[in-house]
């Protein structure tokens, strides 16, 4: 009987959202009480539940989430991207355009927000359009794709973020196969993909370009690592013990790096110097961008902290014990599992991070009873949060809306873009399974 619950209570949460139009915080909240009153906990007890679900996940979250869309914003308004971006297409001319998109939109979708990295990309994408006179879906496909791929699955971005932290997994690690994971999923998404889709014709607009100069973006140098630089850090301090013993003061100092919180706050100071302060800058005016990036993503952070509570429900309630004693019952590989999950969940809400952050509710409970890698679940789960992003996805219509798209043909770019990237993402995890 309560699992039979727990299936009618996601239910509700999906229909809130999806039919109800409900704002996905308030639905993860009202159906977090009913789904705990329901399991049986004391209506005195249920407040304490949900004020222990969204602190212990925003109190370990918060800061890398809100670090990273800081360091994202200045990355695309100082035009950095830009510059990234110019400089790959100089050096693999046009005949390997999708393969210098590809490359770029990779190192800017690490450090940026996608619909926020969407949205500054746009006019770079259509200048790029314009001046090599080739098909538009030839080109945004490439740029996108990895965007997509750093969104579900790697650090920063706040779903893989939050369930690294929920199934206490290791940031650097998980960072380190998801890049891995990355390469042939935004492959077969982004240039093989987009050799398909040069008959899509669109009628873009005329007024998109790009707003800098060449003599006001950083140095290549400097844009280069400012995107890369959490990624470098993160590395770093995870790999280095593994070859290094280190011991005393020395260790101590490593351990204190490899905290991602710190990773990320060192990384946000020298970006801060290299792409503001050192470009002229104010520092009043690399706040103010910093203060957007806040406002850019505080529902993201509110909804991850919905999603806590639902977890904390069910660890409340006991109802963890049943879904484990079921889930180990089947015989279906745990990795797959909550790729359908995911998977579900996403086609029927539309947001993978809502998807990743429910399916991660589930797991969570219970991940000491699976035998399986919590690095490679939390890349399972990113990759089924992509699967099929359609017409209940701001994604679907972002990128409808911008290109001008028919649905029929966002259907055939955009969804199948994202499916693929799903597919490959789960094929590379379980590759990956075998030799870990």
């Amino acid at each position: 009987m309560t699992l039979i619950i727990v299936l009618l209570c996601i239910l509700l949460l999906i229909g809130l959202i999806t039919i109800g139009k409900v704002n996905p915080f308030l639905a993860f909240l009202i159906v977090s009480l009913i789904t705990g009153i329901s399991l049986g906990i004391p209506v005195a007890e249920v407040g304490k539940s949900v004020s222990k679900g969204i602190g212990d996940t925003l109190g370990s979250i918060v800061i890398i989430i809100v670090l990273g869309a800081m360091m994202g914003k200045l990355v695309a308004e100082s035009g950095a991207a830009q510059r990234i971006a110019t400089v790959m297409m100089k050096t693999f001319g046009e005949k390997y355009i999708t393969w210098a998109l590809m490359i770029t939109g990779f190192i800017i979708g690490i450090p940026l927000f996608y619909n926020v990295g969407f949205v500054l990309l746009v006019p770079l994408i259509f200048s790029i359009i314009y001046k090599c006179k080739l098909p538009p879906m030839f080109i945004a496909i490439p740029l996108l794709a990895p965007m997509s791929v750093a969104h579900g699955f790697l650090p920063p971005h706040p779903s893989p973020s939050a369930l690294v932290l929920q199934f206490n997994a290791n940031m650097g690690l998980t960072l380190f196969y998801g890049i891995i994971i990355s390469i042939p999923a935004m492959i077969v998404a982004g240039p093989f993909l987009a050799s398909r889709l040069k008959h899509i014709v669109i009628s873009p607009s005329q007024t998109y370009s790009v707003d800098l100069s060449n003599e006001e973006l950083p140095g290549t140098t400097n844009s280069i690592l400012a995107s890369l630089l959490p990624v470098i850090l993160l590395m770093v301090t995870t790999m280095v013990p593994f070859f290094i013993p280190l011991e005393g003061s020395l260790k101590a100092t490593f351990v204190f790096l490899s905290d991602p919180a710190i990773s990320m706050l060192i990384a946000t100071i020298v970006v801060t110097y290299m792409l503001g302060l050192k470009m002229g800058r104010s520092m009043t005016s690399v706040m103010g961008v910093y203060s957007d990036a806040v406002k850019d993503v505080t529902m993201i952070l509110l909804i991850i902290g919905g999603a806590g509570i639902l977890k904390q429900v069910l660890v409340d309630s006991g109802v963890s014990n049943d879904i484990a004693v079921l889930l180990q019952g089947l015989s279906i590989n745990p990795l797959i599992l909550g790729w359908l999950i995911a998977g579900i969940i996403r086609i029927c809400l539309g947001s993978a991070t809502v998807a990743g952050l429910t399916t991660a509710g589930i797991f969570a409970p219970m991940m000491g009873s699976l035998n399986v890698d919590p690095n490679l679940l939390v890349l399972a789960i990113g990759a089924g949060s992509l699967a099929f992003s359609h017409v209940n996805d701001s994604g679907f219509w972002l990128f409808k809306e911008y290109f001008n798209l028919s649905i029929k043909d966002t259907l055939f770019s955009w969804s199948i873009m994202e499916t693929l990237i799903a597919v490959m993402g789960l094929g590379g995890v379980l590759i990956m399974d075998i030799f870990i």
